[in-house]
């Protein structure tokens, strides 16, 4: 379904903060309603398709408010880094972050109904921003962690913006995982899917149906929500991700100029570090952005293009909706 006028008319008269917010709800609308493990495939790809207007609407016509986007001061989102700390200064005795790597908003409504099923209290359901690039390091240091494997086996240290509490980075099942969490008051655990999942079946066919089949496995568990209790147990706990990630897979082909240029500026990935050239294109296919972690060039919008080896269907580090915003999610038990 297309955007419709009255949405477009909005989001183009206000301020950046006002645009970023309609924006950031039209995209919990569509994603967030229930799914069935029957067809959560299709509808997935469906919702997934009906972002791509949003994001068709910002790489065409309103990309400065990506730049808004990268000061959340001026778009109003607040990083995920910074919500976390935040949250963390929070007068609670007790408190837990699970961080699953590269869960996006497609994958919200697991998280939702499993709540309810399972008699979890739900106290926050946001949508918060991933640092530029949505990349794994880049969030690790943006918590001050050197990186995510500092976490694993409690080496998490002092120093960093969560402290103090117990953390692990790891890729176990989840019921190892369960087995892994004692009685310490405050956990930090980094959980490696479905970000290992995403880069696992990034290069074969449409992965989006694969990843969502298997987030649909995972996330309706009894052993990953026997994990989520563990780590409630006593405990406010926070479910939030890095980053998200593009469906590349369904991404238009980038063809001429456009295609040589995106090839030799990013080959098979969507961000590279320093000050590069962004091409002449009008509307621009990449963009500038310079933040806490340097000056990076971003791929803009939802283009693909030829690589050797072929160009991933699942990727992250560019500049769309679904790959820079991660649910947050606070419950209870």
């Amino acid at each position: 379904m297309a955007l419709d006028a009255e949405l477009l008319q909005k989001i183009t008269s206000g301020t950046s903060a006002e645009a970023w917010e309609l924006i950031v709800g039209r995209v919990m609308e569509i994603t967030s309603k229930p799914l069935a493990t029957g067809n959560a495939a299709g509808e997935v790809t469906r919702r997934d398709r009906e972002v791509g207007w949003l994001d068709h609407f910002l790489a065409t016509s309103s990309w400065d408010l990506w730049h808004a986007f990268a000061d959340p001061e001026v778009s109003g989102i607040q990083r995920t880094s910074d919500r976390l700390t935040s949250w963390w200064e929070q007068p609670y005795s007790a408190k837990a972050v699970l961080i699953l790597d590269g869960l996006s908003l497609r994958e919200l409504p697991w998280l939702l109904q499993g709540a309810k099923e399972r008699g979890f209290t739900l106290h926050e359901v946001s949508a918060t921003a991933s640092e530029l690039p949505g990349e794994t390091n880049e969030f690790a240091k943006a918590l001050g962690f050197g990186s995510r494997s500092q976490l694993q086996n409690n080496g998490g240290g002092l120093t960093h913006r969560v402290a103090p509490c117990q953390t692990e980075s790891i890729d176990l099942p989840w019921q190892d995982c369960a087995g892994l969490v004692n009685s310490a008051p405050n956990w930090v655990f980094w959980h490696h899917w479905p970000d290992s999942k995403v880069h696992d079946g990034s290069g074969a066919g449409q992965g989006l149906e694969v990843l969502t089949r298997d987030a649909a496995e995972q996330l309706t568990s009894d052993d990953f929500w026997a994990l989520v209790e563990k780590l409630a147990n006593g405990r406010r706990l926070v479910i939030t991700s890095d980053h998200g990630y593009a469906a590349t897979g369904y991404f238009s082909d980038a063809e001429g100029d456009v295609a040589a240029y995106l090839k030799k500026t990013f080959a098979g990935g969507r961000s590279t570090a320093g000050t590069a050239e962004a091409g002449h294109f009008s509307p621009p296919v990449s963009l500038q952005i310079e933040n806490q972690h340097g000056p990076h060039l971003m791929a803009l919008g939802r283009l693909k293009w030829k690589n050797q080896g072929g160009y991933p269907t699942l990727t992250h580090g560019g500049l769309s909706l679904l790959e820079v915003l991660s649910p947050f999610v606070e419950l209870t038990k």
